[in-house]
Formats: C-alpha cells, structure tokens, sequence
C-alpha cells in the first residue's frame, strides 16, 4: 500500500512539473484578450479570451483599408464633407471641401490614424458612414470574423461595435493578402499634399514595433478609454509571417515581442510536400495505357513543430477515372492538405505521361477477328461432336 502511494505521489510531481514547464514557457501577456495565428493555414498557435467579445478602436480602420482598397481606386478624388471635416478624436487635419486621393486619405487612416480620413473614405464608398458599417460588417461575415459588428469606419466607442481577437486576426490574415494593404501598413513615413499650404502633411506610422521587433510588417494601433490599447501587428521570419492581435492590453508592445517570440521559436517551416511527388495512380478509359499517375504540381510547405510533419492529413479531390487522350502535364483533381482538422491549403494534380487514345478502327478490328475465331471454333467443335 505504501509503495502504491509513493508511486501516485512521484506521478503527481511529475504531472505538476510538466504543467509548469508548459506554463513557463506560454507568454505571460498584459492583454485580456490575445490570440497568435499562422496567416497561412489560420492556426492559432497562442491565445486567451480569444473568442471573447470586446470593443476594438482603431483596430476597425484595418477592414475600413480593405473595403477602400477593393471597393475604389486609388486615384480617386475624395472631396471632404463637413462630417468629416469635424470629427473628433485623431485626425489628419482635413478640412471641409478638401480634395484629396483615395490612396493618400488610406495612409491617413493607416498611418496617422485620421478619425477624419476614415469618414471621408466611408462616404466617397458608400455614400454615409451607416451604408459603409454594413459593408464592413458583412465583408467580416465573409471572411469568417462571424463574432464581429461594425458600427462606425474609425473606431470611435460606439454600441454594437464589437470585436473579439480570434475575429480581427480572420480580418488581418485576409487584409495582409492585399499587396498594396502590405505596403501601406509597413510604411514607417509619408507625405501627402495639404491644399491651400506651402507643406505638405506629414504622415508618421504609430506602430513602434516597426522599430522594436526585427521583421515586423506592421499593422494597427488602437486606444479608446473603453476600449484600452488595442494593436494588430504581423511579423514574418524565415518567410513564415504570424498576425498577433491584443485588446486591452496595457503592455501591448511587450505583449506581441513575447507572442512573435513564442511562435518563432516553437515553430519551423517545413516542406510536407514537392513538386513532382508521386500521389495516386487513376484509371484510363479508352486509352493506349490503362492508369496515369498523378504528381503534384507545385511544393507545398508549412510552419510545423518538431514532430507534426507525420499529423499533416491528405485527402484526395480526384475523378475515378479519366477518358483519353490525357497530355502531359494536364491537371487532374487536387489535394487537399490538413492539419488538425484545419484546412491548410490544396495543390493541383498533374498527369505524369501522355496516353493516347485507342485507335477506334484497330480496336473494332480486333473485335471482329476474336468473333470470327469464336465462331469458327464453335463449327470445328460441332463437326467433332456431330462425327
């Protein structure tokens, strides 16, 4: 009995000691809400009240960009209104009936923070800021960020207008797909022409981390006295790029240096797939040969712990078989690639050799002779039955 205690006692210390160690080594934030995710597969890889609801500031201004940056052009001319013109909070200085391109009032927005830029966008796109929130809103749905309700485009603490972390890095995966979104929110400074002085303005990017964190690519800061701090920001190494998200984090700069830290140093980019891999074998019908072999077309690699490679699952898309001719080359059915049931990309398959198809006249011929020996054979078996 006594040793059976003593083995429960040594068990307990073991399970505490790997608890701590796993403790320990998870980043201890500021933030009450955060969330760490992979923009390639959409991973979380680190989070804490990921799916809790919170007000967001300036944060919005990221799928304000992205609804400016696909719903407008660049070189259009946006004429600030009044309502503009007077909006409170962080502003570019826009002044009413100012012209400016759409493109210089996105950096406004991004870099600046311009409360005044984002309702100029709002309404050069939608008409009213009201119209444009519901663009927001559901571009949000789309993209999966099903928790999130915009009420405004600049973040201002309004009822409704609600987030969670899991939510906005959906949103900033998405928005970092978008070269010229990139570009704007990894520029560090800026200047844009203000009417009626011999200046022009001077646009400087908030976020420090540009500055504190090798590799950092950007994105957004926020703080409302509702809201708290709130920050975005992407970080890419090794050509793998993670978006960290924190809302109401007092120590957000500290925050995301631990949470990049984290994936980083947890995680590698591994290859779990090349280009000319073998990868299923389908029938032909009518062809010269009867199979063709599938490769996959392209590589394929993912930001992977050590020992994760053997858990990346593959499921095929492919026809049950394939009518000849088939070309070297030509794409047949694809791959889909998992990794802990979450999808993390496909790849096109491809045929490995030529089949011709079978020469019809040949293969009726062909049909014809075996018809005319089984039917000479049957007389030559009749005529010995018969004798």
């Amino acid at each position: 009995m006594r040793k059976i205690s003593l083995l429960l006692v040594a068990i307990m210390m073991v399970s505490i000691v790997n608890i701590q160690t796993v403790l320990a080594n998870t980043p201890d934030v500021s933030a009450a809400s955060a969330v760490v995710m992979d923009t390639v597969t959409g991973r979380v890889i680190f989070e804490k009240n990921a799916h809790k609801k919170r007000t967001m500031a300036s944060i919005t201004k990221i799928m304000t960009a992205v609804i400016a940056l696909e719903n407008g052009n660049l070189n259009d001319i946006v004429v600030t209104s009044p309502n503009a013109a007077h909006a409170e909070g962080s502003s570019i200085w826009l002044e009413e009936g100012e012209k400016q391109k759409l493109e210089d009032l996105i950096y406004g927005l991004m870099l600046s923070s311009g409360n005044d830029a984002a309702i100029a966008i709002a309404e050069h796109i939608a008409g009213s800021v009201d119209e444009f929130a519901k663009i927001m809103t559901q571009k949000a749905k789309d993209i999966g960020a099903i928790n999130t309700n915009f009420k405004n485009p600049n973040g201002l603490d309004e009822e409704g207008h609600y987030t969670t972390a899991y939510d906005f890095a959906l949103i900033t995966r998405y928005a970092l797909k978008n070269d010229k979104f990139a570009e704007i929110v990894k520029t560090e400074k800026r200047q844009i022409p203000w009417e009626g002085h011999k200046w022009n303005r001077v646009l400087t990017n908030h976020n420090k981390l540009l500055k504190m964190y090798e590799g950092c690519d950007g994105v957004k800061t926020g703080y409302t006295k509702k809201s708290g701090r709130t920050l975005v920001s992407s970080a890419t190494r090794d050509g793998w790029q993670v978006v960290a998200v924190t809302l109401n984090a007092p120590n957000d700069w500290e925050d995301h240096k631990k949470m990049f830290d984290y994936a980083f140093d947890r995680y590698k980019i591994q290859s779990v797939c090349e280009e000319g891999d073998f990868m299923k074998t389908i029938p032909v019908l009518d062809g010269k040969k009867d199979t063709i072999s599938l490769v996959a077309s392209a590589s394929f690699q993912l930001p992977i712990m050590e020992g994760e490679k053997n858990k990346v699952e593959v499921k095929y898309d492919v026809p049950d078989y394939v009518m000849a001719p088939v070309n070297y080359g030509q794409e047949i059915g694809k791959i889909d690639l998992y990794l802990e049931d979450i999808k993390c990309g496909s790849i096109p398959l491809a045929a490995i050799d030529n089949v011709e198809r079978k020469d019809v006249k040949m293969a009726f011929e062909k049909i014809t002779k075996s018809w005319m020996m089984m039917f000479s054979n049957r007389e030559i078996i009749l005529k010995l039955m018969i004798n």
